[in-house]
């Protein structure tokens, strides 16, 4: 009995003990629940929207969403710039930091030094940086790199954003007219430049959903949207632009010369349908983006005007009333002493007349008609025809050149500036004084864009003065200095200029400026153009030189514009022969133009 109680006492002992366990274990799970279900309603509830806008930081971004910039187009509608998507890299480096161990496999990827990238990303870790580019504007095969290394999971932070890069179709044969953008698609150079404000677009924004990589899942709202820039037509004519460059390019490396420009512009309008400069660069590639190589020479740089001055200073003796077309001047013995300096013919013409002053290109007999009129009435003529005189038109950089107010003149002065030595020009602003002869009179104001309005023009010249000069300077091409720029079935006007370069305040004996300025046909003028090469080896003339060029680049302008002959030898056959030239030249144009687009890329 004594065992049985004993052994009941043990087994209640026991069970009380198991129950208080079983209390003490339930309680405490009892109270994990209530920790753990406070907790979740603390972060559930209480700090609910602090945990949201931390996961929202991880997983939520704001992107750029690009704009594109507008094209520039030729005037017939030709693209002769574009922006293309490109891909760019970027990485948020306090993410991209942890990883390391993998930098040097990214920077494999990506073509890029490893060192600059450990650098590149440690910086911006330790400045708390969310975004920070690693490379722009890559190549699609570097793209793909990186998009490989990211889906195989290897790499986090890291990221691919597609941006816009420009495009130049025709490569060098318009860089200096148009200029480029640097890597922000920001105009830099030329057109680019002057005109960035309407062409380029403004970027928006998006908000999406990132996942682990950081590579957009799902866009969550349209923060702003994307204004594109406005496309923007110019007067380029391409054909010509490039019959133009082919030209002078030819002509510069044929004559061993330093450098050359080439203007052509519509006569009645200003417009500019072609302007070209040697050596050129092609925008497409960022190496060649370098040096005064870059700049518009046509524009920016100046040069004394020589002979092709000559013109307004007849002009200026006729309007004047102090010169008629049947008076003379006596140019012998071919020297001619104004004080210290001495003017001098290349041969001695003796009398000449006005005609024959321009046709054998006389420094004596300008020089005379200079001295007989008063200053003021010949810097007023000049100072009319924009010498001297910073130009209204839209390119970065346009120089005004140097015309002295003739209160400054001295006699030598007045003698050498009428044929012209003392004065400075740009190619641009030469080929503007020349439209004012080709419109009878009315100067247009140069302008690259496409006109769709009646031309700003001013009048310089009575329509009589400007006629009787151009049929002068008809003369100077079918009998005197310019005869290597006649064109078959065209007449043409125009003037030779040979002058010696300025260095250390004088003029050098072997270094020249070979100079055309001209327009055609002579009766009509549709078309004015100038040609300057500067410093050619050998022959040096104007006539020789610069008037070749002139007579290819016009003749292919001129039937690319469907102007029509006017000159007297062409009949039948030949009209036809010569339309035919023209549609096998448009065709090898438009080749050349492609392979150089293909070669850009």
């Amino acid at each position: 009995m004594n065992l049985t109680h004993s052994s009941q006492a043990n087994n209640s002992g026991g069970h009380r003990g198991m129950g208080a366990r079983r209390v003490v274990v339930l309680g405490f799970f009892s109270l994990l629940a209530l920790v753990l279900l406070g907790r979740a309603f603390q972060l559930q509830v209480l700090d609910r929207s602090f945990y949201e806008k931390q996961g929202d930081v991880r997983h939520i971004r704001t992107l750029p969403l690009a704009a594109h910039r507008g094209m520039l187009l030729d005037r017939n509608g030709e693209a002769l710039a574009v922006s293309t998507p490109i891909d760019s890299i970027w990485a948020d480096p306090q993410e991209l930091i942890k990883y390391s161990d993998k930098l040097d496999l990214l920077s494999y990827a990506i073509e890029m030094d490893p060192e600059r990238l450990r650098d590149l990303v440690a910086k911006g870790a330790e400045r708390k940086r969310e975004f920070i580019y690693l490379r722009r504007h890559v190549h699609p095969r570097t793209a793909k790199a990186l998009q490989s290394i990211k889906d195989r999971g290897q790499i986090k932070g890291v990221n691919i954003q597609r941006e816009y890069g420009r495009y130049y179709p025709s490569g060098e044969i318009t860089a200096h007219v148009l200029g480029f953008n640097n890597i922000d698609d920001q105009g830099q150079e030329g057109l680019e430049m002057a005109f960035d404000h309407w062409l380029k677009g403004e970027s928006g924004k998006r908000r999406v959903v990132t996942d682990v990589l950081g590579d957009a899942i799902e866009d969550i709202e349209l923060v702003s949207e994307a204004n594109h820039g406005r496309d923007l037509t110019l007067s380029i004519d391409k054909r010509i632009q490039y019959l133009a460059y082919r030209e002078l390019k030819q002509a510069v490396q044929r004559n061993g010369a330093k450098s050359g420009s080439a203007v052509v512009l519509d006569a009645l309008t200003g417009e500019v349908l072609a302007m070209v400069n040697q050596p050129s660069y092609n925008p497409n590639r960022y190496a060649e983006r370098v040096g005064g190589i870059k700049r518009n020479r046509a524009v920016t740089d100046v040069l004394e005007p020589g002979s092709t001055i000559k013109p307004f200073t007849i002009a200026a003796a006729i309007e004047a009333g102090d010169f008629g077309l049947n008076d003379v001047v006596d140019t012998a013995p071919g020297r001619f002493n104004v004080g210290k300096y001495v003017v001098r013919d290349y041969k001695n013409y003796g009398e000449l007349s006005l005609t024959g002053i321009l046709k054998n290109s006389s420094n004596i007999g300008a020089s005379k008609i200079a001295l007989q009129l008063d200053k003021a009435t010949l810097w007023n003529t000049f100072d009319r025809l924009g010498f001297g005189r910073a130009p209204l038109v839209e390119f970065p950089g346009a120089v005004s050149g140097k015309m002295p107010h003739f209160s400054k003149w001295s006699v030598v002065r007045q003698a050498t500036v009428a044929y012209g030595y003392g004065v400075s020009t740009s190619a641009m602003q030469l080929a503007r004084a020349y439209a004012a002869i080709a419109s009878d009179g009315m100067m247009p104001e140069v302008t690259f864009q496409k006109l769709n309005s009646e031309p700003r023009t001013e009048r310089v010249f009575s329509e009589d003065t400007a006629r009787e000069v151009r049929a002068m300077l008809q003369s100077v091409v079918s009998e005197g200095t310019g005869k290597a720029a006649s064109i078959p079935g065209y007449t043409v006007a125009g003037k030779t200029g040979t002058t010696h370069i300025s260095e250390n305040g004088s003029y050098a004996d072997d270094r020249y400026i070979s100079l055309f300025a001209g327009m055609a046909p002579a009766g009509n003028p549709s078309m004015v153009a100038v040609i300057s090469i500067i410093e050619p080896q050998g022959q040096y003339y104007g006539g020789e030189v610069a008037a070749p060029v002139f007579s290819k680049i016009m003749a292919g302008a001129l039937r690319l514009r469907n102007v029509n002959p006017d000159g007297r030898r062409v009949y039948g056959a030949q009209v036809m022969k010569t339309q035919s030239a023209s549609d096998t030249e448009l065709a090898l144009e438009a080749a050349a133009i492609k392979a150089a687009a293909r070669k850009a890329q």
